[in-house]
């Protein structure tokens, strides 16, 4: 890099720093979730280190299961530092709601796929109740 890039990172070094591939960087910036990198001489882009930490805060947060809406509104609240922190734990028990919602939806499937597989005999005949019902909708 040239001395105007001093400090800045490659995409591929950003990447690996915030554990997210290029591409998903790239489309961050599309959606306008990040800011656009640096461009110097080259026209690479460049990472400055507050970038790379803004990138391995929507990482964590993705990790956590955060929407891209939401994310954006957890990186204004930590831009602004006369935030309230209720705001914060409101979007945070909202997600804890959304999470709790998605398990009790996947417990449901799951006891019901539980359920048909109980049902069926496994064994070698070609009649399946779990084909049966899929069939008839009961489920």
């Amino acid at each position: 890099m040239t001395d105007e890039s001093a400090g800045y990172v490659t995409i591929g070094e950003a990447a690996l720093r915030s554990g997210m591939p290029p591409k998903t960087i790239r489309f961050y910036e599309q959606i306008g979730l990040i800011r656009p990198a640096q461009r110097f001489a080259n026209q690479y882009r460049a990472y400055s280190e507050k970038d790379v930490h803004t990138l391995k805060f929507v990482h964590r947060a993705r990790n956590l299961g955060f929407s891209l809406k939401d994310i954006q509104a957890l990186l204004s609240l930590y831009r602004d530092r006369r935030r309230a922190s209720r705001d914060v734990k409101r979007l945070a028990l909202k997600h804890v709601a959304d999470v709790d919602r998605r398990i009790a939806e996947l417990t449901a499937i799951r006891n019901a796929i539980a359920g048909l597989a109980q049902k069926c005999h496994g064994d070698d005949r070609p009649q399946c109740p779990i084909l049966d019902e899929l069939e008839a909708g009961e489920h």
